[in-house]
């Protein structure tokens, strides 16, 4: 069983549970002469789960962290090999044009589309409103959270100010009632 998947698991374990090193260790004396079916089912009888969900494949829906589209949603159309992939907007909906682009520069979401290798962008935009992929990343606490950073970045001076002003009165009440509460 050396060179299968079994043997991933096994490091899985001597990686991501340090305590358990010895588990291995205990079916051989030498690390190299192990089958590792004990390490395959010790994994699978602990019921522990695999670490990843987000898998780079064809319909995965992305979000550009770097370059000239940073910030828009685009979906991997096709792999290119282990370091770039193609991906797609439709330009229609996010702006985003077809074009190979490195793993480095996008940050796979939750999102994925039903659609074939190298899908043209009619069938692409089809796929996006049938699955209304727009709405659900606007639901999520990722595009609310960036969504707030960006207000964050265009408040005026005058803006941040008033936010201060609100953050102290709140604080205020809160420290009254709390004060309340505890007499």
């Amino acid at each position: 069983m050396k060179g299968t998947i079994v043997q991933k698991y096994c490091v899985v374990l001597r990686i991501w549970n340090p305590e358990r090193v010895n588990d291995h260790r205990s079916c051989s004396s030498n690390v190299d002469s192990c089958d590792y079916s004990h390490c395959y089912q010790t994994f699978h009888s602990t019921g522990e789960k695999m670490v990843f969900k987000r898998y780079v494949e064809v319909g995965r829906v992305v979000l550009i962290n770097y370059g000239p589209d940073a910030g828009k949603l685009a979906t991997i159309i096709d792999i290119v090999d282990q370091n770039k992939c193609l991906i797609d907007g439709p330009a229609n909906l996010t702006g985003v044009t077809r074009q190979v682009i490195p793993y480095g520069r996008i940050a796979l979401t939750d999102l994925t589309v039903k659609i074939s290798r190298n899908a043209r962008q009619k069938t692409l935009t089809a796929a996006w409103t049938e699955g209304d992929i727009q709405a659900k990343w606007d639901a999520t606490s990722w595009a609310k959270k960036l969504a707030s950073k960006k207000k964050r970045a265009t408040l005026s001076d005058f803006d941040r100010f008033k936010v201060m002003v609100a953050r102290k009165q709140k604080s205020s009440i809160i420290a009254k009632k709390m004060k309340e509460l505890s007499a």
